[in-house]
């Protein structure tokens, strides 16, 4: 079968059931496990990412919004991205993965849809995903393991990934009791202009034994104040911006650190401010969000937690001096 890709989640789904030799094209976001970056890509971004985070907030929100778009970015429909539909004839591809949750983050199903109508001779089965909970995820590996024919190592996968998930939920559990209460945490998805982590990532959190303070589980993530930032005064913050690595992020963090209000919060003055790979864990919603509920939890509960993780996969910033 003759696999293309369009979200870098699946693409990690794929190659965790074997099937990586079927893989015969990506998208531009794609980017793990690292073999698949030899593989033709047939998307691309309409944003320019090099710039602040707030001005790629405003392109954002100007392309998304544009009634019109000129005519040589047609195959982008309501997204800020674009498909090689040239590339994606070349391919051939069979099967489709794609998504509906959200037209910023990834490329859409309206994208592919736009694509294939500029190549009437493909006819490709498309298997669209729309993850908004830990459950909808795991029920997206098995929707790729039957349309892959490896529908009995998706359920194997699942299962383990549950295990996994329980046996720190059950460990977090006891640590909040030795500990006397839960962390209450701020999990910032964006810095300018502030956001919150909605979707699974408040399941992340609980899982890991923490109290998240913003967004929903379920629900998109929130657009967020300053003002609310203060006055719920988290126990820890954790920086997580989407599709940012740890170096990425920490040339934003400037940009709190310039904020008044940002050296009155709790979790700064007690150095409780981490920063995670956003783009590896926590927004991208493939196999390694188990592994970033366990950074979560080494994160609340400390080394002597027990909870093993990549010493790599996040860090924890100074504590800012004291005048």
């Amino acid at each position: 079968m003759r696999i293309v890709s369009l979200l870098a989640a699946a693409t990690e789904v794929v190659a965790e059931l074997g099937c990586l030799d079927q893989l015969v094209g990506c998208s531009h976001e794609c980017d793990y496990p690292p073999a698949i970056k030899q593989l033709p890509v047939v998307s691309h971004t309409l944003i320019d990412t090099t710039v602040s985070s707030n001005e790629i907030d405003a392109q954002v929100k100007t392309i998304a919004h544009s009634k019109e778009l000129p005519e040589q970015v047609a195959m982008s429909a309501l997204s800020v991205y674009t498909i090689d539909a040239k590339k994606l004839q070349e391919l051939q591809p069979e099967l489709i993965l794609t998504q509906t949750q959200c037209e910023v983050c990834a490329v859409s199903q309206s994208d592919v849809e736009e694509a294939l109508q500029h190549n009437l001779g493909l006819k490709p089965h498309i298997v669209s995903l729309a993850p908004y909970r830990l459950q909808d995820i795991w029920d997206d590996v098995i929707s790729i393991g039957k349309a892959v024919d490896r529908e009995e190592q998706a359920n194997m996968l699942v299962a383990g990934y549950q295990q996994r998930m329980e046996r720190l939920k059950t460990l977090t559990d006891q640590l909040s009791k030795q500990q006397g209460s839960k962390p209450r945490v701020a999990m910032l998805e964006w810095l300018d202009p502030l956001m919150a982590a909605g979707n699974w990532v408040p399941e992340l959190v609980a899982t890991a034994g923490g109290e998240n303070i913003f967004g929903h589980a379920g629900e998109h993530s929130p657009w967020l104040t300053w003002d609310a930032l203060r006055d719920a005064d988290p126990d820890i913050i954790v920086l997580c911006p989407c599709g940012y690595d740890i170096a990425r992020t920490m040339q934003d963090v400037p940009l709190l650190e310039k904020h008044p209000s940002w050296g009155t919060l709790r979790a700064v003055r007690e150095g409780h401010i981490y920063a995670i790979d956003g783009n590896a864990y926590i927004n991208r919603s493939g196999p390694r969000l188990v592994e970033s509920a366990e950074i979560l939890g080494r994160i609340f509960y400390g080394s002597e937690s027990g909870i093993e993780v990549d010493a790599q996969s996040f860090i924890q910033l100074e504590r800012p001096a004291i005048n």
